[in-house]
C-alpha cells in the first residue's frame, strides 16, 4: 500500500521554464479599456514577443488616458470601437475585455476578420450568443481562448490530476459555489450591475469560476437538466449602497444564484453562487466519489488562490483517514500564465488552452439556471451541434 507521502507525490508538478523567441512579435489590440484591462496590460507588457498597436474603446479618451499608464507602448494608435480597430489596425490578435454584454458581437466580428481572440469571461450571457461565438470561431481556424485563468493555478490543477488519478473512483455528486457575503462590484461605477451592461450578475462574474473548477476537474460532461433560482434583495436595496442609494433602480442583474444540475453519467452537481448574502460562506466545494471525497476550501471568487489546503477523505484497511494536500505556490501570476498560453498557441498552432468546446457547457448552465429561475420549473440543457 503506498504510503501517505508516496500518494502526495502523486499530485506534484514539473514547472519547466520555456524559453520564448521574441524574433516575431504578436500585434495586439486592446478592446475596452477599464479595469480588468489593466491586468492584462500588466502581463501583455512582459511578454518580450507582444507589440501592443491598437486600443479601443467606446468613451471618447477613455482610452488615450489608459495607455498613458504604458509609456513602454510607443506605437498605440486609438479607435473608436471594436470594428473601428478590426477595421483599420493590423493587429493579429485582439483582448477582449468589454461589458458581458457585447462579448459575443465583438468576439465574432474579429473572428470573422482572421483575427485570434483572447475573450474575458464569462464567455456571452446566452446560450444563443455563445453558439454564434463557436460557429464563428470554426469558421475562421483562428485561435479563440476564454480568459479562466484560475485555470493556470497549481492548486486548482492539482484538483483536477487528483480526479484523474483515480483515487476518487467514480464521481457521483459536487457541491460547489462560495461567494462574498458582501461583495456586489460597484467600485468601478454599474456596468456590472445594469442589464443592459452585464446581462447577468453574479452568476456570469463569479459563478462561471466555480462551475469551472469542478467541471474542468471531470472532463467537462454534458449538461441534461437544472433547476435553478436567482435573486437580486440587495442590489435593489438603497440601503445597501449607503454613498450611492441610486444603484438600486439600476440594478437588473442577479446577486445570488443556486442550481441542482443533472450531467450526463449520473453526476448530480448542487451548486450556488453570491455577491450579497447574510451568511460568511455557502459552503466548500465537495466532491463525493466511491472510493474518496475531495473538500476544496471556499473561497469568495474562485479565481485561483487558497487559504486552506484540500483535503482527501478516504477508507483505508477499515480506517477513516483524511489526508492534507500541501498548498502550492504558482511561481507567475496567473495572469501571465493566461495570457502567455493565448500567445503560445497562436505561435505553435496547438489548440485554445481554454477551448469554447468546454466553456459553452458552463455557458449553457448558467443559460439554463436563469431559465429554470424565470419559468419557475426544472428545464432541459440542449446545446446545438456546431
Amino acid at each position: 500500500m503506498a504510503t501517505e507521502q508516496e500518494m502526495l507525490d502523486k499530485f506534484k508538478e514539473n514547472n519547466d521554464v520555456v524559453e520564448i523567441d521574441a524574433s516575431k512579435k504578436i500585434k495586439v489590440g486592446i478592446i475596452g479599456t477599464g479595469w480588468i484591462a489593466a491586468a492584462h496590460m500588466k502581463s501583455l507588457v512582459k511578454m518580450p514577443d507582444v507589440e501592443v498597436i491598437a486600443a479601443a474603446d467606446i468613451i471618447p479618451g477613455k482610452a488615450e488616458a489608459f495607455m498613458a499608464d504604458y509609456p513602454e507602448c510607443k506605437n498605440v494608435k486609438f479607435y473608436k470601437d471594436h470594428k473601428d480597430l478590426i477595421d483599420n489596425a493590423d493587429v493579429d490578435a485582439v483582448n477582449i475585455c468589454t461589458y458581458n454584454a457585447t462579448h459575443a458581437e465583438c468576439a465574432i466580428y474579429a473572428l470573422n476578420h482572421g483575427v485570434h481572440v483572447l475573450l474575458e469571461k464569462p464567455l456571452c450571457v446566452t446560450l444563443e450568443e455563445g453558439i454564434e461565438i463557436m460557429k464563428a470561431e470554426r469558421k475562421s481556424g483562428k485561435v479563440l481562448s476564454i480568459g479562466f485563468q484560475p485555470r493556470f493555478d497549481e492548486d486548482m490543477r492539482n484538483i483536477k490530476k487528483i480526479v484523474e488519478s483515480g483515487v476518487l473512483g467514480d464521481i457521483y455528486y459536487i457541491q460547489t459555489g462560495g461567494g462574498r457575503r458582501r461583495g456586489i462590484p460597484t467600485p468601478y461605477g454599474t456596468t456590472f450591475i445594469e442589464k443592459e451592461t452585464g446581462g447577468i450578475g453574479a452568476l456570469g462574474d463569479i459563478g462561471c469560476y466555480s462551475l469551472d473548477l469542478v467541471l474542468n476537474a471531470v472532463g467537462y460532461p454534458k449538461p441534461l437538466t437544472v433547476t435553478g433560482y436567482k435573486s437580486d434583495f440587495f442590489g435593489k436595496d438603497p440601503n445597501y449602497y449607503p454613498t450611492h442609494p441610486e444603484y438600486a433602480s439600476k440594478f437588473g442583474v442577479d446577486d445570488f444564484a443556486a442550481a441542482f444540475i443533472r450531467m450526463e453519467g449520473g453526476l448530480v452537481i448542487d451548486f450556488r453562487i453570491s455577491w450579497a448574502m447574510n451568511m460568511d460562506t455557502s459552503g466548500d466545494t465537495l466532491i463525493l466519489g466511491t472510493k474518496g471525497g475531495l473538500k476544496v476550501p471556499s473561497t469568495e471568487c474562485w479565481n485561483g488562490t487558497f487559504k486552506t489546503p484540500l483535503k482527501l477523505y478516504q477508507e483505508i484497511g477499515g480506517n477513516q483517514v483524511e489526508t492534507e494536500i500541501p498548498l502550492k505556490k504558482t511561481p507567475e501570476p496567473l495572469f501571465d500564465r493566461k495570457i502567455r498560453s493565448f500567445l503560445d498557441a497562436i505561435k505553435n498552432g496547438t489548440p485554445s488552452p481554454v477551448p469554447i468546446d468546454q466553456i459553452i457547457i458552463n455557458q449553457a448552465i448558467i443559460d439554463g439556471i436563469v431559465k429554470s429561475s424565470e419559468l419557475g420549473k426544472e428545464v432541459e440543457i440542449t446545446i446545438p451541434e456546431v
